[in-house]
């Protein structure tokens, strides 16, 4: 444990990246998707980028701070906040300031631009609040509670992996699974990472998660994947609603680590033209009051099924069963 000798913030200090693009010398700049992103494994993977040879990616960058980082009575004057990027390999170290949010006081954001050349494989991109403390400008008075990763090599934003399989016999496995023994897959979200645990107990599952190629194995397989993020998703939103922390004066706070990165993610599609604020806001007075709540889990499952791409997995499955048939009637 790290000793300071001034004071420092209590409370959490989250980070996010909110979308990245890259640019080549004489070509348009190229806004990459969703799927270059991770809000729970938090990294973004400029492999993804379709721009050959691009020199230079801007990440927009948003991050919350305890409120009393700006209040006038506190210990702390000419707070800045401040993106870090870093890459031992290169020894790149990049920073960028962030703005507030004028419309609310604990959010920052801004842009960090990060050269091709500079990256050789996985930098580290984390926040730092910085404040003069007893008249020394300069200090460190916070930081982000978990760092995202910058892969430039990668086309898949994965640290290991989105959430953790793990292959168990649900009839003598532990107790709390075999009174699911009859489930292909359970999703438990009350980890430090969500765990899908698939029952190998249930006759062919093993086969078809363990199959490749675009044959019928493979397709079925890339849906069945797809559709457990979507549950994951799902589960790791109610459990994220479910555990929120209350405010004195009844406000939700977002969960640091991947359970609020998921609201804010999933957030826009369940509460739509809304504030990340407001949203989670509507979601908790829906949640613990006498109506509405029932009305809110379509749009949690439509949240769900996009982030895990279900639609397009779902139409690429169907569109290469037919071919297959097709192929076989010729």
């Amino acid at each position: 444990m790290k000793v300071f000798p001034y004071p420092r913030l209590r409370g959490a200090v989250s980070l996010r990246v909110d979308s990245a693009r890259v640019k080549a010398s004489g070509q348009p700049r190229e806004q990459l998707d969703s799927r270059a992103r991770s809000v729970i494994e938090r990294v973004v993977a400029l492999g993804a980028a379709e721009t050959e040879e691009w020199e230079v990616a801007a990440l927009t960058v948003s991050a919350t701070i305890p409120s009393k980082a700006t209040d006038p009575q506190g210990p702390w004057s000419e707070v800045a906040v401040v993106a870090v990027l870093t890459e031992r390999a290169t020894n790149t170290r990049v920073t960028s300031r962030l703005a507030p949010d004028p419309e609310d006081g604990r959010g920052w954001r801004g842009e960090l631009q990060v050269l091709r050349s500079d990256i050789f494989d996985r930098a580290v991109l984390t926040v730092q609040v910085v404040a003069t403390v007893d008249g020394v400008p300069g200090r460190i008075v916070g930081e982000a509670t978990e760092e995202w990763i910058v892969d430039v090599r990668s086309d898949v934003p994965i640290r290991e992996q989105s959430f953790d399989i793990k292959e168990v016999g649900f009839a003598k496995g532990p107790r709390w699974l075999q009174a699911f023994d009859g489930a292909p897959w359970i999703v438990n979200a009350s980890g430090a990472v969500p765990a899908v645990h698939i029952n190998t107990d249930f006759d062919g599952m093993v086969d078809v998660l363990g199959a490749e190629g675009r044959g019928p194995e493979g397709l079925v397989n890339a849906m069945l994947v797809s559709q457990m993020a979507a549950e994951v998703w799902t589960a790791v939103f109610h459990s994220a609603i479910g555990d929120l922390e209350i405010e004195d004066d009844g406000t939700p706070l977002f969960p640091h680590g991947w359970q609020g990165e998921v609201l804010r993610e999933m957030l826009p599609d369940v509460v739509p033209e809304r504030t990340l604020e407001d949203a989670l806001r509507e979601v908790h007075r829906r949640r613990v009051g006498a109506t509405g709540w029932t009305e809110l889990q379509p749009r949690i499952q439509y949240a769900a099924m996009r982030r895990a791409e279900v639609p397009r997995v779902l139409a690429e499955t169907v569109l290469g069963l037919d071919k297959l048939k097709r192929e076989e009637e010729a």
